[in-house]
Order: C-alpha cells, then sequence, then structure tokens
C-alpha cells in the first residue's frame, strides 16, 4: 500500500498515511465544510491497516478543530480502541502547543475514554 498524503487547505489539516511505516498523522486545523466527507480516506485507510494487523502510531497535532472534526477524531479513536483490544498494536501521541491548554485538556478528555496507550506531548 502506498503513502497516501492529503495536503492541508485553510480549512483542513495535512494528513499522512504511511503503510510502511505504520504512521498516521493529522496536522494543522480541521474545520472543513464536510468533516465526515473529509475525513473517509482515512477511515477506509485505518480499515485497512487493521485488517492487516499493523503496528500503528496515530500522531495528532492539530492546533483547531471544530465539532464534526472533533467527532471525527472521536470516530478514530474508537476505531484503534478496537483494535487494540483485539491485540492490535497501537499508540496514539497528542501534540499541543505548551500555552494551549483547551488542547491539553481535549488531548486529556480522549486519553480517558480509551484504553490505547496515549502520550501528551508539548511542543513550542
Amino acid at each position: 500500500m502506498d503513502k497516501i498524503l492529503i495536503q492541508k487547505t485553510k480549512t483542513s489539516p495535512e494528513v499522512i498515511m504511511d503503510f510502511e511505516k505504520g504512521i498516521l498523522e493529522i496536522i494543522g486545523e480541521s474545520y472543513p465544510e464536510n468533516a465526515v466527507g473529509f475525513y473517509k480516506p482515512v477511515f477506509d485507510w485505518l480499515n485497512s491497516v487493521i485488517g492487516s494487523n499493523v503496528p500503528l502510531t496515530v500522531n495528532f497535532r492539530l492546533d483547531y478543530f471544530n465539532t464534526s472534526s472533533s467527532k471525527c477524531v472521536i470516530d478514530i479513536l474508537d476505531i484503534l480502541d478496537k483494535y487494540y483490544a483485539n491485540s492490535g498494536k497501537v499508540e496514539v501521541k497528542w501534540y499541543y502547543k505548551e500555552d494551549d491548554d483547551d488542547m491539553l485538556e481535549t488531548g486529556e478528555e480522549f486519553s480517558t475514554d480509551i484504553k490505547v496507550p496515549f502520550e501528551l506531548r508539548s511542543y513550542s
């Protein structure tokens, strides 16, 4: 499976899906008009990776996201949690700017809802 790159736009994040490395990265701001449509390739990719039983690292580095994007992030975490519950190897890294308490709190809230290893990392 090839590496898939979705370029960031003014309203959507950059998404990197690298099957060979087992990495999914979502970087930037996420408030597309149709979040479910935007994230559909991510769901499709995740389901194919999970079917291959590949170890996964998922990196979120979101500066802002709206409610519909939040729902998609929760859906991604739910997929990962099911994978983990079925002995899949997965870890989540939630990056937040060191002065962004809201994004830190959001990561903390998401981490309490799942069993997947979840690491909070600040950056400047």
